[in-house]
């Protein structure tokens, strides 16, 4: 069962749901709440331990189903002769997600690791450079009065 109601959905979206809607609702409700436990295992312990998180996730279930209520067929744009707009996908994304910012309020990293280029210290060192170059020195020092 998902924290956040169809009346917190309906609250964000500024409009009272048909009995469609509602049905629908209920389901992307609970569809949201499974992504956010497959990333927040111990979900419950952080809602029953902090009232501020549980208005969090409330508020990030509801605004993912908002999403996908403002442009039920997901389209990006539409052209009508000499008229044309194109929808933001943060505001009505079309399908069920969670935004990054969400998962961060939330207090989930964006990914399972990062990237960081590793620049051998010894090898970019300019004394190293001046003294062996073009990488034909040894990999290590042999005598260290130069090295810090």
């Amino acid at each position: 069962m998902a924290y956040a109601t169809v009346d917190d959905v309906a609250a964000r979206l500024g409009r009272p749901l048909d009995e469609d809607e509602q049905r629908l609702a209920a389901v992307l409700l609970d569809d949201a709440e499974q992504r956010i436990r497959a990333r927040i295992p111990d979900l419950d312990e952080r809602v029953s331990a902090d009232e501020h998180y549980r208005a969090l996730v409330v508020s990030v279930e509801a605004a993912s189903v908002v999403r996908v209520l403002r442009n039920p067929g997901g389209y990006r744009s539409e052209t009508d002769g000499n008229y044309a707009y194109t929808l933001d996908t943060r505001a009505a994304a079309g399908f069920l997600t969670i935004l990054d910012d969400e998962w961060a309020l939330l207090g989930v990293s964006r990914g399972a690791f990062t990237a960081v280029p590793y620049l051998d210290p010894l090898r970019h060192d300019p004394r190293y450079l001046v003294r062996y170059p073009r990488g034909t020195g040894p990999y290590l020092p042999l005598n260290r009065e130069w090295w810090p």
